[in-house]
């Protein structure tokens, strides 16, 4: 015991350690600031498609702008970080969003509100694959599956944002929110990013059971594709969410714009309560059940939110949806980085972010058509099919020799366990 007492004594001396600790609370940061300042955003899109004068159709067209952006930028972003690494591209991804969130209330026409969506799209899908690059290089050197924590940041961020912006939604317009938002990330970014800038991620101490992840063969390139598309499923609903939930409270059941902007802060608060307990989770639970169960739990709690006649109600089903959803996207990220190293996340997160991005547009479309109740159940039929993917595949990744899960793992002893030998991983 004595002995032990003076390992962990050392260990936590470590100069490693310690590098590591800074870089995961800055990393921690940016997450939160991503969040922070989307969802800042969102909570005033009714605000802004009154101000421009857009119908749902030209507010999808215009959300568009986003969705363009950030798929042009993502394609750019992975060799940006390969070239100038992903700390350097996070840093100046972070200086360039909270700048472009201020230019939406200065678009009088929804022409005008596209095209500096446009902008503001590029700058979060930089940062979004940036940060995510780096995290699995931090997780890797940690050895330990904190993936969920940092998606939780951002949804701490994002509830943090929306609870703001109901506060003032009364009081202040939207030029001066977003401003403040401007001001409040810069500030964010210039106190995380010294520690991004001044070190590496230093590497671990054994490679991850991954067979040359840069030129992973056809079958994995296919499981690749398929958790991107439960990344994609899941984070539509998320978008979705972000983008027309205060709209579906506000105009179609009557709510206060401060109720219509707690729509998104429960189901952001729900997100970060379910990510926080994301990992014990998955090590009780393994990936497949985890999966499954919050598919199914997220469509019905949108099955309820989409269409209950009372706002409360409403809440409720945000709330659901928001613990059903939280864990599905951090796990099929790391699942994709376990299987083919970087290229497999940079792959899943493009197509995962895709489904946030281009989600809200859909949304639109549907609720020109049909909707707004009816286009958001859509995202209960995403929810539901990503459970049936991750069912399906819950055997197609054992083949390809990567698992180290805690609960089915060979023991290699590669985790950071009390010796018991469990691994990084958690069960299938």
């Amino acid at each position: 015991m004595p002995t032990l007492n003076k390992l962990r004594t050392t260990a936590s001396d470590d100069p490693r350690t310690s590098t590591l600790k800074r870089l995961r609370l800055a990393l921690t940061a940016f997450f939160a600031l991503d969040g922070f300042v989307f969802a800042g955003w969102v909570v005033r899109i009714p605000a802004i498609k009154e101000q421009t004068g857009a119908s749902a159709g030209d507010l999808g067209l215009a959300l568009l702008g986003v969705s363009a952006g950030a798929v042009v930028t993502m394609t750019l972003t992975g060799r940006l970080c390969r070239r100038y690494g992903s700390h350097a591209v996070t840093v100046a991804c972070g200086v360039l969003m909270p700048l472009s969130v201020a230019l939406p209330p200065l678009a009088r026409s929804p022409l005008a509100l596209g095209a500096v969506l446009l902008v503001f799209g590029a700058a979060y899908g930089g940062i979004n694959v940036a940060m995510n690059s780096a995290a699995v290089d931090l997780v890797r050197a940690l050895r330990r599956p904190v993936m969920p924590s940092f998606h939780a940041a951002f949804s701490l961020g994002g509830m943090l944002g929306a609870g703001l912006g109901g506060l003032v939604a009364g009081h202040l317009s939207p030029a001066g929110h977003l401003l403040g938002l401007t001001v409040v990330g810069l500030l964010i970014t210039a106190a995380a990013a010294p520690t991004l800038l001044r070190h590496e991620v230093p590497a671990p101490a054994e490679r991850p059971a991954v067979a040359d992840p840069s030129r992973p063969g056809r079958r994995t390139r296919w499981i690749v594709a398929v958790f991107g598309l439960i990344a994609l499923c899941t984070a539509y609903g998320e978008g979705a969410l972000a983008d027309w939930g205060a709209l579906h409270l506000q105009q179609d059941l009557g709510a206060h714009p401060g109720v219509a902007a707690a729509g998104y802060s429960v189901f952001a608060l729900a997100m970060t309560v379910g990510r926080l307990t994301g990992t014990a989770l998955l090590e009780r639970l393994g990936q497949t059940r985890t999966l499954v169960a919050g598919g199914a739990t997220a469509a019905v709690g949108m099955l309820l939110g989409a269409l209950a006649p009372s706002a409360w109600a409403v809440l409720v089903g945000f709330t659901v949806t928001g613990l059903g959803l939280a864990n599905i996207f951090p796990v099929a990220i790391e699942r994709a980085g376990a299987l083919a190293g970087p290229s497999g996340v940079a792959a899943a997160s493009t197509l995962g972010y895709g489904g946030m991005l281009l989600g809200p547009p859909a949304i639109g479309f549907m609720a020109d058509w049909l909707s707004l109740p009816a286009a958001l159940t859509s995202v209960a039929a995403l929810a539901a099919l990503s459970a049936a993917i991750g069912y399906a595949v819950r055997n197609a990744s054992a083949s390809t020799g990567t698992d180290t899960g805690a609960g089915t793992g060979t023991g290699t002893g590669t985790g950071t366990g009390t010796g018991t030998g469990t691994g990084t991983g958690v069960r299938e």
